[in-house]
């Protein structure tokens, strides 16, 4: 594993089933960076039945994102314990966590060095939905294509399986999320020229070799 030439913070934006688990995990490989999934942290906590996953599991049933009040300490006490850099995959999901972060991050002597926002269609989606799978154990995420003997995480040989909030009505009530709240937050990053957009509808390959292209790494 190879590390940037630089401690990057990047952000990963995108509507659910675009592909952020999968490429955020990559590309944070491939640069020697820390990575968050907030949307695993948070399903982790509802399987272990912990006090933030009681208070997050009637939202994340309703396919509601987490508001601003939980997700932002969550946040930056994840945050608080990096000493390098990152991949954010779920964070921002709204303007004001935006907001936040850039404040959390100057306050700290720190900036933010790109948002990339992965671009799907919405049928495209649809269909990955019906197709997508999570090992509960190590958190990988994928396609039923990948799984082994058809029903095995292919990382730890875990069973795996359609992730709870897979379903076709909590994905549209999430997608009309991320269009209402998520939105307006790629739309801060355009404004201040930090923002970099990727076609995520290429194979896997190459949308993470598109993406790892945009930051200076060893060769």
């Amino acid at each position: 594993m190879a590390s940037a030439a630089l401690p990057l913070r990047i952000v990963l934006l995108g509507p659910p089933a675009s592909g952020k688990g999968t490429q955020g995990r990559r590309l944070a490989e491939s640069l020697g960076l820390g990575y968050l999934s907030t949307g695993a942290l948070l399903r982790e906590n509802v399987e272990n039945h912990t006090t933030l996953g009681q208070q997050a599991k009637p939202i994340l049933d309703r396919g509601e994102y987490l508001p601003d009040e939980l997700m932002c300490p969550i946040l930056a006490d994840w945050l608080s314990r990096q000493t390098g850099g990152w991949v954010l995959d779920g964070f921002p999901r709204s303007l004001p966590q935006a907001v936040f972060l850039d404040a959390w991050l100057g306050k700290n002597g720190l900036k933010l060095d790109a948002a990339v926002s992965l671009e799907v269609p919405f049928d495209q989606l649809l269909v990955r939905i019906h197709d997508r799978v999570e090992c509960p154990e190590c958190r990988w995420t994928g396609n039923r294509a990948q799984l082994s003997t058809g029903t095995l995480c292919p990382v730890c040989d875990s069973p795996a399986g359609s992730r709870a909030d897979d379903g076709e009505e909590n994905f549209r009530s999430r997608h009309s999320e991320f269009v209402s709240l998520t939105q307006p937050a790629i739309d801060h990053y355009r404004k201040v020229n930090m923002l970099r957009t990727c076609d995520a509808t290429a194979p896997q390959d190459e949308v993470a070799a598109s993406m790892l292209a945009q930051f200076p790494h060893p060769a």
